[in-house]
């Protein structure tokens, strides 16, 4: 019974992971650590432990949820490719400061960081993208009315905010798209789907670099691992079908109700745990 429970985690982190190009470690390291106090096999997890199985899974995640966005053409690898750049060292320097958390403060931070991203994104109508330069890299795309628009961004800029949303990603063990995704629609004017879509296959790479640290200090637990895979990569595939079928709006709506109501959750916990 709880080796299914395992797997059902598994399978709704993949496909709300993938439908809002969240990685799924947003659901993954939330749940584990709420059921550590119901569930037997989950006694006694440590933040350490679900952040770095979190990120293990994620790389299942990624590559499932990437190959199906692929055959969408809605992943800017070339993007993609230049933010890994800071989030891929971000990730592991995320990893060096997870070491000495506690598990308080850890969700109590966690549940704090994504409430305010929940936030962000209901203001983000009144936020402009940021005006590029000659030198910036500008990208096009047909928009829902058929008409070729553009977005872009500035290297300079894009790297470092990359290197601080891989940092939390190895520190919380989210794969970094519940910041990413926001700041590619809000900074840079990337249509959701995309934006979604290319957070997707950073994930895959960034959640590799994570995941092969958390593994050398220990911080991985196999048998939760091999429960939680098999359903990620279901829900990898499933959430990259359904956020097809979804308008832009209704996409973004659905991820700052899941933001607020995971995060909130989180910080009552963290000032509950003895």
């Amino acid at each position: 019974m709880e080796w299914i429970l395992l797997v059902v985690i598994g399978l709704i982190a993949g496909t709300l992971g993938s439908l809002m190009g969240l990685g799924g470690g947003i659901v993954v390291v939330p749940a584990l650590m709420m059921l550590s106090g119901y569930v037997s096999i989950l006694a006694g997890i440590t933040p350490q432990v679900a952040v770095g199985t979190s990120l293990l899974i994620m790389i299942f995640t990624g590559l499932s949820s990437t190959i199906a966005y692929l055959k969408q053409k809605i992943v800017d690898y070339i993007s993609g490719a230049i933010f890994l750049t800071g989030s891929i060292p971000g990730a592991l320097f995320g990893v060096y400061l997870n070491k000495g958390i506690d598990v308080s403060s850890f969700l109590i931070y966690f549940g704090l960081f994504i409430i305010i991203i929940s936030f962000i994104l209901m203001i983000r109508g009144y936020l402009k993208p940021i005006k590029v330069g000659k030198k910036a890299i500008k990208r096009e795309y047909i928009n829902d009315l058929g008409e070729t628009a553009q977005y872009g961004f500035s290297p300079w800029i894009a790297i470092p905010i990359a290197f601080v949303v891989g940092m939390l990603s190895g520190l919380f063990g989210i794969g970094g798209g519940s910041l990413m995704v926001p700041a590619m629609i809000l900074l840079f004017g990337f249509p959701p789907h995309m934006a979604v879509a290319t957070s997707m296959f950073m994930i895959f790479f960034s959640a590799i670099s994570s995941s092969i640290s958390h593994i050398a200090l220990g911080n991985v637990d196999w048998f939760y691992a091999m429960a939680l895979i098999p359903g990620a990569w279901i829900g990898g595939k499933l959430g990259a079908v359904i956020s097809q079928r979804l308008k832009s709006d209704t996409l973004v709506m659905m991820l700052r109700i899941f933001l607020i109501v995971i995060g909130a959750r989180l910080v009552w916990q963290g000032f509950t745990v003895v």
